[in-house]
């Protein structure tokens, strides 16, 4: 068996009923998500502002952005409102795609999308953005018929291949583009509230393989090629639990030495 089909079964090991559960198996994951998340659009954010928010609800001598720490609080309230739904098995909803907006850009608008243009978070863009080399993204006055198509679509997929069908789910909703901004952190979101409800391990995007996610996205704007994106989540599956892995079978994780650090 692979690396990517072990990490599949060792999630599914976990047999995750509660919340309290998906807190314990996602103790550190959790953190490293809403990191690595907020990074790839955001370079103020940092991890151990990250961790003091999550563990202490605080940070202490902030000096930057208040909008990077307005992001991270709001990735752990989104962590938290949606962890309840989780462990349920709730389906993905027009209502709960605006409502997880809501949460992760309340406070984050900038002057021009608040006031100019009245975008309002939790609300679908009353404006025509595009995004990406090639300007995709649905018309204001059809991006709410495209999302309820789309999560149609996805909830009632009923193939065996979960990621390949949340990569599906992922890359239509960032083609979409439904919100004036945010909508990659919602879409991060989305893909692992898919896959968890799916019985699924949840994966991350790392900051430093983001110009490969930007690729297998653009393939898709280009041809409808999911397999690039495909293939990426599946390696940051495998990358974002290969310790965990290697812990279940009694693996040490291999120690660094000096050549490491230069």
């Amino acid at each position: 068996m692979d690396q990517y089909n072990r990490v599949v079964e060792l999630w599914k090991s976990y047999n995750i009923s509660s919340a309290a559960e998906l807190d314990k198996f996602l103790d550190s994951f959790r953190i490293l998500f809403a990191f690595h998340s907020g990074k790839i659009e955001n370079d103020e954010i940092t991890y151990n502002d990250t961790r003091e928010i999550f563990e202490n609800g605080r940070v202490v001598s902030y000096t930057g952005s208040p909008r990077a720490l307005f992001e991270q609080q709001n990735q752990k309230l989104c962590y938290e409102f949606l962890k309840e739904k989780i462990a349920i098995r709730e389906a993905i909803s027009v209502e709960l795609v605006k409502e997880i907006h809501r949460i992760l850009a309340v406070g984050t608008y900038d002057e021009r999308r608040y006031i100019e243009n009245e975008e309002r978070p939790g609300e679908f863009k009353k404006h025509d953005y595009v995004t990406g080399i090639h300007d995709v993204g649905s018309a204001s006055e059809n991006t709410e018929r495209d999302i309820i198509e789309l999560i149609q679509e996805i909830n009632e997929y009923s193939g065996k291949d979960v990621l390949k069908a949340a990569a599906y789910f992922h890359v239509k909703f960032e083609f979409i583009h439904p919100f004036a901004d945010g909508n990659g952190r919602v879409g991060r979101t989305l893909m692992n509230y898919y896959l968890m409800t799916h019985d699924h391990p949840p994966l991350i995007i790392y900051d430093e393989d983001k110009m490969l996610y930007y690729e297998g996205l653009q393939k898709y704007d280009e041809a409808e090629d999911l397999k690039p994106v495909y293939e990426f989540l599946k390696y940051e599956t495998e990358k974002a639990w290969e310790k965990a892995l290697k812990l279940s079978e009694g693996i040490k994780p291999g120690r660094k030495n000096l050549s490491d650090f230069t």
